[in-house]
């Protein structure tokens, strides 16, 4: 990788949420020729997204939330997802077992990783760990909703699986890594034997 990319400047745009960064590099084309390129990346760091599935009942728990890039885009007040967060230095088991408690209010028994991915690597530094877990009504141990200091404000819904993917026809989910786990769910048949392949 190092041989076929040169990395010629690297100016940090701006610092908040995320970090913007201009580069200018130089990048050696398949067919061997040099090729200079001038691209932004923001970078927010990467996180972790899971489902909860429940397969004795055929259902799945969902959040739905503020999302302002969505607002402004498309005038949507809040999204519907799977609960996910950023790892902030935690790797991505712990952070999202965590997650999932303090948005949805279900206590995670065991999360399996299914894969990892970048949603727009053209311009997104940020990389998802995926995983699906299994849970009971009894593993519920607090009323979910996120934390209002974050700014959270978060509504657990829990609608069968068949309910959700008939939500993405609608276009009333549009979020990817939802979309993504949903449709994982369904391909895996996790509904009918309980935690999939």
């Amino acid at each position: 990788m190092k041989e076929r990319v040169r990395i010629l400047a690297r100016d940090v745009m701006s610092r908040g949420h995320g970090l913007l960064e201009r580069l200018t590099i130089e990048l050696k084309r398949f067919d061997g020729r040099p090729q200079k390129q001038v691209r932004e990346i923001y970078d927010t760091g990467d996180g972790a997204a899971i489902l909860l599935y429940d397969p004795t009942r055929s259902t799945v728990v969902l959040v739905r939330q503020f999302r302002l890039p969505a607002y402004l885009k498309d005038g949507r007040d809040n999204l519907i997802e799977v609960c996910a967060g950023r790892l902030e230095g935690i790797d991505a088991q712990t952070r999202i077992v965590h997650e999932a408690e303090e948005e949805t209010g279900y206590k995670v028994r065991h999360a399996r990783k299914i894969c990892e991915g970048y949603s727009s690597p053209g311009s997104f530094g940020e990389k998802l760990t995926f995983f699906v877990a299994e849970y009971a009504q009894s593993d519920r141990v607090g009323p979910g909703g996120g934390l209002e200091h974050e700014g959270e404000d978060i509504e657990v819904l829990e609608p069968t699986l068949d309910e959700a993917l008939l939500m993405i026809e609608r276009g009333e989910i549009i979020d990817t890594k939802s979309i993504l786990l949903l449709q994982y769910a369904k391909l895996k048949g996790l509904m009918q034997h309980n935690g999939g392949s």
